[in-house]
């Protein structure tokens, strides 16, 4: 699933930036784009198991995160009644889905904002579904005029889709004067100009996205749909492990788990630095795998080691991470 956003300040981290990532979600023809789509009679009947199967497979993967996964298929739900009153000849006025995802790096906003474009596609909400994940250096630019560009061609490439922005804070930090205010006013203009033609997510942190929402006065009121990504507990962190373990065809011996689940704790209280949670747990298991490659390696100089050796990752391999 759906993921995973630094705060400014003391919680900042900085990484570089990446390139604009745009996921395509369907070859097949596009659906009618429109709030509340166009539907023969006939399928009306598709049951949950037809239209909305492959969403909740994908949304029952995802660890935790019960309330957005119920705000999801509220969304679905509201979809699916839409087109029943159409076909009933009863007034079925259009939805507004720009929405807020407030929450800590790694909690799965991204992954979440995918299988709603696969949502919003299969309901024919969106014609093509896919993805367009931008930060602040993809939508500002260097001089006046050039952000304002920047932004619309980058709605122009989400046409059809969601735009994601994540760290959307960000664009609100240098005051007045700076060009991230330019990339709001044209994302404010662009939502009324291509009402019901693309979807804007805006993510972040819950305090600095509230900040953002202040910024401009015509925000507030456009985006009526807010998720809240709470941080994983410990044992939902150590489900996330040996799910990312298994994914990769790995196993963690019974003493890895209890030596991961001793530093996760550790990190989760340490309020020095931001958790990243799922993205934490990720790099952990990544640089476990590179840590057992090199002790085989080195334990295996004239032979090959069998099938459960090369799967089996032990509490040396994390060595590294752990105090």
């Amino acid at each position: 699933m759906n993921g995973r956003t630094n705060a400014a300040g003391s919680r900042s981290e900085s990484r570089p930036s990446r390139q604009i990532n745009v996921v395509l979600r369907s070859s097949e023809a596009p659906l009618v784009s429109s709030a509340v789509p166009a539907s023969e009679p006939a399928a009306l009947n598709t049951p949950v198991q037809g239209l909305f199967q492959e969403i909740q497979k994908e949304l029952d993967q995802l660890v935790g995160l019960e309330q957005i996964k119920e705000l999801v298929y509220e969304i679905y739900a509201l979809l699916q009644v839409a087109r029943m009153r159409s076909v009933a000849g009863l007034h079925s006025g259009g939805q507004v889905f720009h929405m807020i995802f407030k929450g800590n790096p790694g909690t799965g906003k991204t992954t979440v904002a995918r299988i709603v474009a696969k949502l919003f596609q299969k309901m024919g909400v969106l014609s093509k579904g896919h993805l367009v994940e931008v930060e602040r250096a993809d939508l500002v630019g260097e001089y006046i005029g050039h952000t304002a560009q920047k932004t619309r061609d980058l709605v122009k490439k989400a046409i059809g889709g969601i735009l994601f922005i994540d760290e959307a804070y960000s664009l609100a930090r240098g005051g007045e004067k700076d060009f991230g205010k330019e990339a709001i006013d044209t994302l404010v203009k662009a939502m009324e100009d291509h009402k019901n033609q693309f979807v804007l997510i805006l993510a972040g942190y819950c305090d600095e996205i509230d900040f953002f929402m202040c910024s401009n006065p015509g925000l507030h009121s456009r985006f009526p749909i807010q998720m809240n990504f709470p941080d994983y507990n410990l044992d939902q962190l150590i489900q996330i492990t040996e799910l990312m373990a298994k994914e990769r065809d790995y196993i963690l011996m019974p003493q890895s788990m209890s030596r991961l689940r001793e530093h996760l704790q550790s990190e989760k209280e340490d309020g020095s630095h931001a958790f990243s949670n799922a993205r934490y747990v990720r790099n952990l298991i990544e640089k476990g795998i590179r840590n057992q490659a090199v002790r085989l390696l080195n334990q295996y100089v004239t032979g090959n080691p069998g099938k459960l050796e090369l799967m089996t990752l032990r509490p040396e391999d994390f060595r590294m991470q752990l105090p």
